[in-house]
This record gives structure tokens, C-alpha cells and sequence, in this order.
């Protein structure tokens, strides 16, 4: 009977591997474990990354470099799919600036990739060139030859899918490469239905804050209308009724000067109450013909209007709100001081800067006229990194100019 005990499971192997071989083996295996280790590191890093941002189109990028990273891809792309099943939107990794404009559109999902959103199941390629599926590439497009592809889900629907392409160092992707994007993709839809969670109950809370505004708005708005102007109107009328009581011409005149500038005040009013009740989603070019048409009255006549250039969509809200509040105070100095037949408006985007011009053929700006009502356009134009200048006008007339940058350094 042999008296050598029985040797453990496996170690019989190893002594009996040439010591060279033998240390060669281990170190194998301990580089492979130093490497899964790293690994795993890296993908629990990528998680806690995109996890920490709320934003979406933040999380879909850092998911995109994040698989370049881990499975040292050359290229990547994140598909997000459309309910008709296209792509949405499509987030690169690896193109340069000038790769991205010559490639022009994105893809629809043609190819590869429509392959993968019809089969939202993992794919894995030495060429993607070779594949049925395959369409080539667009005039400009990098070459590219190993693929893989994961379909990221939130919760049990395809939401859009992981393309890498080019492993570096010219190997092919592996079943450890798949593996780790498929966590990856796991991670990802948990982050983007918490983003979009997140999402709507920004908009919800928004939408709410935006209803107390407007509920504040139109508080305001009524207590001015039914308050205010109801007595500045009752006020002008009593005015009106004692004045041919009063036998001096000079004190007569003052009368009628007091009732103008009565009925002054109660058009500044309507058109600040309209400005309360703009809506911010209102186009800025019909919340501009609004406010002309609520002037109109106190001029006597409706102002010629023109505009030029994105008005619409460049015009940041800010700007919209104190752009209006001064073209009601250039409006209501027409109205009051000019003694215009007509009074033109042109408000243009030109080179990323708003420019606002209304142009009266009045009398003419006196030389010992007010300035203060100037000095507040003058100042809201500052505060805006903005210009504005006064000019005569031909034949006659005044005209105001202002100039605002709609994208003013930081």
C-alpha cells in the first residue's frame, strides 16, 4: 500500500509542470485576475458615472464613452429609437468634428443597425462588411471592421441599442467584451428611465410654478383693469366735466393737459396688463402685433410693423420681456410727446443680434424734453450687453435704435 497521502484536487497537476511552466501558469492566472478586477472596476466607475447625471442627453453620452473605454473600442454610438422603430437620435464617440459634418445626416437605421433594432438581441462581428445585413458605408464614413452591438432596454422594451466597432490593437471582440456591455446596457436603461423620470416631474413641477405665475398675473392684471384705470377713467371724466367752469384759459389748458396724460397712463396700463397675460409660448412676433394693437388706441392710428430674420426662435425669453417693456415706453412717448401720424416698428435677428427700431414723424425731440423715460430705455439696453441710440428722423421725427446681442460672452 502506497504510504504518500493522496494530494488535493488539482495540485497533482501542478507539481508535476516543469517549474519554468509551472510560473509561467501562475502568472497567467494572476493576470487574469488583475485584469478581471480592473475590469469590473472600470464598469462599476462607468455605472456610479452615468448614474450621477439627471440629464439625459448627458447620460447617453457618457454611455457612449463609457463602452469605448471598457472594451477599448475605437468608435461608438448609442441609437435611440423613435415608436416607429428608427433612430431618434444617435450619440457618437471617436469621430472627429470634421469626420461628424462630412457623414452629414445620421443614420435611419439601415444596415447593421436596422438589423439589431428588427433583433434587439446581442451581436458579435469579425467583419461587419460580411454580414447580410450589411449596406457599406456613406462617401466620408472611417473605415471600420469588428463590431459589436447590445440592445439597451428600460424595463422590458427595447429603448435603443450600443454600437462599438474597431477594436484597438486589432483584435476582435470577445465574450468578456460582450459581457461587460450587456451589464453596462442594464445600467443604462435603469439611468435613462430614472432621467426621464426625472424629466417629467421637472415638467410637471415647472408647469405648476408656471400656473401660480400666471394666476398671479392675471390677479394683477385684474386689480389694475378694475382698481386703477376704472378711477384714473372716473377721475378724467370728472375732469372733463369742470372744465369749461374754469375761466382762465391758462387753468383751462392744464385741465385738458391733466386728461391727456389721464388717458396716457391708462394705455401704459393696458399694455403692461397685456404683458402680464403674454404667454412665454406665445411666438414673440404676435405678442409683438398684440401689444402694437393695444396702443393703437392712444396713437389714433395702428403702427406699421416688420420684422426680419428668426425672431421667433433666436429671441431668448429675457430678451422678449425687456424688449417688450421698452417698446411700449418708445410706443407710449409717440403717443403722448410726438404728435405722429405714423410710427413704424422693425425688429430683425441679424449675426446673432437683435436689433429694434421704431421711427415716428412727429415733431421732433425738444431740446429741454424729459430724459428720464430715455434714460430708462437707455439703462434696461445696458443691463441687456446692449446699445441704444436716438436719432432724427427724416424729414422729421425721432428714432430709436437698439441693439442686443442674443449670445453675449461669458
Amino acid at each position: 500500500m502506497d504510504p504518500t497521502p493522496p494530494k488535493p484536487h488539482g495540485e497533482s497537476r501542478l507539481h508535476d509542470l516543469p517549474i519554468d511552466d509551472l510560473l509561467g501558469e501562475l502568472s497567467s492566472r494572476i493576470g487574469e485576475i488583475v485584469l478581471g478586477r480592473e475590469r469590473l472596476r472600470a464598469l462599476l466607475d462607468a455605472v456610479i458615472g452615468i448614474g450621477s447625471d439627471l440629464e439625459l442627453a448627458a447620460i447617453l453620452d457618457r454611455i457612449v464613452a463609457a463602452a469605448c473605454t471598457l472594451v477599448d473600442a475605437r468608435y461608438g454610438a448609442l441609437g435611440v429609437l423613435d415608436d416607429s422603430g428608427g433612430l431618434a437620435d444617435f450619440r457618437t464617440h471617436g469621430l472627429t468634428e470634421a469626420e461628424i459634418v462630412a457623414l452629414g445626416d445620421p443614420p435611419t437605421g439601415r444596415g447593421i443597425l436596422g438589423h439589431i433594432i428588427d433583433v434587439p438581441e446581442p451581436l458579435r462581428l469579425e467583419d461587419l462588411s460580411k454580414h447580410p445585413a450589411s449596406v457599406g458605408f456613406p462617401p466620408g464614413h472611417p473605415p471600420m471592421r469588428t463590431f459589436l452591438g447590445v440592445p439597451v432596454k428600460v424595463g422590458e422594451k427595447a429603448w435603443g441599442n450600443l454600437y462599438l466597432t474597431d477594436k484597438r490593437g486589432g483584435g476582435q471582440f470577445t465574450d468578456d467584451d460582450e459581457d461587460i456591455i450587456k451589464a453596462l446596457a442594464a445600467a443604462a436603461g435603469v439611468a435613462i428611465d430614472n432621467a426621464r423620470l426625472y424629466g417629467q416631474l421637472a415638467d410637471s413641477q415647472a408647469e405648476r410654478e408656471r400656473l401660480v405665475v400666471f394666476r398671479d398675473r392675471d390677479r394683477i392684471g385684474r386689480d389694475l383693469h378694475d382698481l386703477v384705470i376704472q378711477r384714473l377713467f372716473a377721475t378724467g371724466l370728472q375732469l372733463q366735466s369742470i372744465v369749461h367752469l374754469v375761466g382762465e384759459p391758462v387753468a383751462a389748458e392744464r385741465v385738458h393737459a391733466a386728461v391727456d396724460e389721464i388717458d396716457g397712463a391708462i394705455s401704459d396700463l393696458r399694455a403692461a396688463i397685456f404683458s402680464l397675460h403674454t404667454d412665454a409660448d406665445q411666438a414673440f412676433s404676435q405678442t409683438v402685433r398684440g401689444l402694437v394693437g393695444v396702443v393703437r388706441h392712444h396713437l389714433g392710428f395702428t403702427p406699421q410693423v416688420e420684422f426680419a430674420g428668426p425672431v421667433d426662435d433666436d429671441v431668448p425669453e429675457l430678451v422678449r420681456i425687456e424688449m417688450l417693456a421698452m417698446l411700449r415706453e418708445a410706443l407710449s412717448n409717440a403717443a403722448r410727446h410726438a404728435k405722429a401720424r405714423q410710427v413704424s416698428v422693425r425688429i430683425a435677428v441679424e449675426e446673432a443680434v437683435l436689433r429694434m427700431r421704431v421711427t415716428d414723424d412727429g415733431v421732433g425731440m425738444p431740446a429741454q424734453a424729459p430724459r428720464r423715460g430715455l434714460a430708462n430705455l437707455a439703462s434696461r439696453t445696458e443691463s441687456l450687453g446692449g446699445e441704444f441710440t436716438i436719432l432724427p428722423a427724416e424729414p422729421s421725427g425721432t428714432e430709436l435704435r437698439w441693439s442686443i446681442p442674443l449670445d453675449p460672452p461669458k
